[in-house]
């Protein structure tokens, strides 16, 4: 069937969607699950591959990327051409491996919500590959579970699997099939719970059996002296929404996550995943308190290197010296720069930087230098430092401010000129050239002085780069610094 590109797109959107949430229907089922796409020609090749964590293995190395055996080719282009779930009558061989096989048609959801609205023909063919070879005898709980695969492979077939509607946090801890599983009724009754799952809810402070319970009230009885509740808790373990959320109790942490089951295009229940993120947990929150912890103290590393600047400040308004005077403003504002970064450090949880607003930062620092050398300077940064950790922020934003400095004082003094910055990142690596038209420097004189000897310091020690200072008869003075940043 021929096809536009807006549907062939939808097509392979909703296939990344299933392949990304089918691990739940492969443990479920015990078996191990192949998805086969058309490859034009009149064959099919396989796309992903999904082992179970729940039992062995039929494939030792994945298939993905395989054509169809010739054995089951039969079976997807019925499966494929019918649009119906069909079984293979014999008992399947995989390298001498004995296997169940069947297969089921994909069809895609023509709308966000549940309804008859379909792909008038499949889209794809999964292949179920249960591994007779390792099989376990039949218990309550492998026959609940092999039950609620079969149900979730019927929503491939009617279009509302994998659900439309399903939204997911971030959080760690996603549970699985083997952390523990309940099966609710459209009531919210527990209409089955697997031992894990028992042991889950045990843990919160439940007593007793979950099966034939309405397991809002549970929540809800979890639930009655806290405070803070998950809001989307109770239509998660309704099982109406395709969700996560999180119980708490007995001081442990349960997340649940909510697989609304469609049979007919009626919601008949819920499968919930649930699994035990106590420990998860505590160290979300002590990560949480760390990263508060180290913002703060870079706020406060930030106000003491604002005092030590302010006291500089004062100290050089006192003095008659103008070596001392110099000598002390260079010093307020190496304090100074260094106090930029803590500062944009104490604004985010990450321990790195965006170099380009500390760049911002530093010009309007020391931009006040121009008037006072009576420069009238015009500047400019092409490109884009982008995001560097502290530890090669901190030594740069001091080179950058000497540099500078030494732009305003020395090439660009009693001039109108311009300053040109720019920055490169390429290999792992950070260019900078700090370029004026000034009037340039003497070549047996370019690394005497002490602003350029700390500047050479930091650069090859605390920076582990390397620096070229280049000025020539023509006047102006280009500083070229490389410092590694992977």
């Amino acid at each position: 069937m021929k096809q536009n590109g807006q549907s062939h797109a939808a097509d392979i959107e909703w296939l990344h969607a299933l392949v990304g949430d089918w691990q739940v229907i492969a443990d479920l089922s015990f078996a191990d699950l192949v998805l086969w796409i058309s490859d034009g020609k009149n064959g099919f090749v396989a796309a992903g591959h999904a082992r179970p964590s729940s039992a062995a293995t039929v494939f030792y190395r994945d298939i993905t990327g395989k054509p169809v055996e010739k054995a089951w080719s039969q079976l997807v282009a019925k499966a494929f051409k019918t649009g119906k779930s069909v079984e293979l009558g014999e008992l399947d061989k995989y390298q001498g491996m004995p296997a169940r096989l069947s297969a089921v048609p994909v069809f895609r959801r023509l709308n966000a919500k549940s309804g008859p609205d379909i792909t008038p023909s499949p889209i794809a063919v999964v292949t179920k590959h249960i591994n007779l070879g390792d099989a376990a005898a039949p218990t309550k709980t492998r026959i609940s579970l092999t039950a609620l695969g079969d149900k979730l492979l019927n929503m491939v077939v009617d279009g509302n699997y994998p659900v439309a509607s399903e939204q997911s946090t971030p959080r760690r801890g996603t549970p699985r099939v083997n952390d523990g599983l309940l099966h609710i009724d459209a009531e919210g009754l527990v209409l089955f719970s697997s031992p894990n799952g028992i042991s889950a809810f045990q843990k919160l402070g439940v007593d007793g059996e979950l099966e034939g319970r309405s397991l809002i009230e549970v929540t809800d009885k979890l639930n009655k002296d806290r405070r803070n509740v998950d809001e989307g808790l109770p239509m998660v373990v309704s099982g109406r929404v395709a969700w996560r959320a999180d119980i708490e109790g007995n001081s442990a942490a349960l997340s649940v996550r909510s697989i609304p089951i469609f049979e007919n295009q009626k919601n008949t229940g819920a499968i919930l995943l649930c699994r035990d993120v106590t420990e998860l947990r505590r160290q979300e929150r002590e990560l949480v308190t760390k990263d508060a912890t180290i913002r703060e103290i870079h706020h406060r590393v930030k106000n003491n290197l604002q005092t030590v600047a302010s006291l500089l400040r004062i100290q050089g308004r006192r003095s008659k010296s103008p070596e001392t005077l110099e000598a002390l403003g260079d010093a307020e504002r190496r304090v100074a720069a260094i106090a930029v970064v803590h500062d944009s450090l104490s604004e985010g949880l990450a321990q790195d930087v965006n170099f380009d607003e500390v760049f911002d930062r530093i010009i309007a620092l020391v931009g006040e230098l121009a008037a006072g050398y009576n420069a009238k300077v015009t500047n400019l940064r092409i490109g884009k430092f982008g995001r560097l950790p502290s530890e090669i922020a901190t030594p740069l934003a001091v080179v950058i401010t000497e540099l500078v400095t030494n732009a305003y004082e020395h090439g660009l003094a009693n001039k109108t000129g311009h300053l040109t910055v720019t920055a490169t990142r390429k290999s792992k690596k950070l260019f900078i050239t700090i370029a004026d038209d000034g009037v340039g420097i003497e070549p047996g004189k370019i690394q005497s002085g002490l602003g350029t000897q700390i500047v050479t310091t930091l650069a090859e020690g605390e920076l582990r780069g390397k620096i070229d200072f280049k000025s020539d008869k023509t006047g102006g003075t280009t500083v070229a610094l490389e410092v590694p940043i992977a």
